[in-house]
């Protein structure tokens, strides 16, 4: 019989590449989705046909609990969050019930469904569960490079929401017995990133200002320096966490550090343009508490699940380019996730 997989944020980035790659290892993948109308289940249906959607909210903790009834999940992946850091500034509190309260929830729903008492350390059922963590829980970073044991410092409600349930994933590990572990991911991209990021910002400015649909690109520090890799990559991190024979958590990302300036450099590179004539520094752009330094060290995941990385970043960036350019030259919406294959 195949394995049963529950995703969370089934029609983010991430949802989309970690269902691809269960289908290609046999399981059957059920995504959780706030409504059937929902038009970006339409679209996650047009790219991945073979995933059944389940209705749930990380909200409603009652909807949850019928979710994991419904589906019994051997696995249950919890990528749904406000992700994009600046939006955590303006909707704080739906940030802190969505991406920490959110894990509580998802968290209850498994040992409700598990029949475990409050206050009873037992084993919960058999179900797997993979919290996605944060490099940005890391912040104002005390060492560099920053592995599992280097403390957080949070600077932003979305770091700080990430950190409340990367614990409560811990705790119900350590409480209940739990088979449940986080993924702290160093950022991760693709062509399917949402346009908002810095990295589709980049790339698709690029691709418009190639094609003569804009004439320059503006941005905020181009100083900061962040780990990048490819999301397809970082999926597999997720499936091998929960294939291990006990639960530990695992810091996830290349172990090498590029600026922004790094990447509007290869991003204009890779359409043949030199960066210096259309990029323009704007200081409105700037966060309010930067986080400066994010670098990984993965070596206790490349030691213990045999992860590595395959994708360079001018390999990932340059794919992300010509994916938009593609996408502008055939008219599509990067606002509506036509950039999915």
């Amino acid at each position: 019989m195949a394995r049963r997989a529950l995703i969370t944020g089934i029609t983010g980035q991430d949802g989309s590449y970690l269902a691809e790659h269960l289908l290609s290892e046999g399981y059957e993948v059920w995504g959780l989705a706030r409504g059937q109308a929902n038009p970006r289940v339409s679209r996650m249906r047009k790219l991945l046909s073979d995933v059944q959607v389940v209705r749930g909210d990380l909200l409603d903790q009652g909807s949850l609990i019928s979710a994991v009834e419904r589906v019994q999940p051997d696995e249950v992946y919890n990528l749904g969050a406000i992700s994009f850091v600046p939006m955590s500034w303006e909707q704080a509190e739906l940030t802190a019930e969505v991406t920490g309260m959110g894990v509580l929830r998802m968290l209850e729903a498994i040992r409700v469904c598990s029949g475990v008492s409050r206050g009873v350390s037992s084993a919960v059922g058999n179900i797997r569960f993979y919290q996605a963590s944060s490099s940005e829980m890391f912040g104002q970073v005390t060492e560099t490079p920053q592995n599992e044991s280097t403390g957080f410092h949070p600077r932003s409600p979305y770091g700080v929401a990430k950190a409340y349930g990367h614990f409560l994933t811990q705790n119900y590990r350590e409480s209940y017995g739990m088979f449940a572990v986080s993924g702290i991911l160093f950022n991760h991209e693709s062509p399917r990133r949402g346009a908002e990021f810095v990295t589709r910002k980049v790339t698709l400015g690029v691709a418009r200002i190639k094609l003569g649909l804009a004439t320059e690109l503006r941005l905020g520090n181009l100083e900061a320096r962040r780990d990048w890799g490819f999301a397809g990559d970082y999926v597999r991190a997720m499936h091998l966490m929960l294939r291990a024979s006990k639960p530990e958590d695992y810091v996830i990302g290349t172990g090498r550090m590029k600026s922004v300036r790094e990447l509007v450099q290869a991003a204009f590179t890779a359409a043949g343009l030199d960066w210096e004539q259309y990029v323009i520094v704007d200081q409105a752009l700037h966060r309010p508490a930067e986080v400066d330094l994010l670098c990984a060290d993965p070596k206790k995941a490349r030691v213990q699940l045999g992860w590595e990385p395959t994708v360079s970043f001018d390999d990932l960036i340059a794919m992300m380019v010509e994916s938009d350019l593609r996408l502008l030259t055939d008219g599509g919406d990067p606002d509506q996730d036509s950039s999915w294959p």
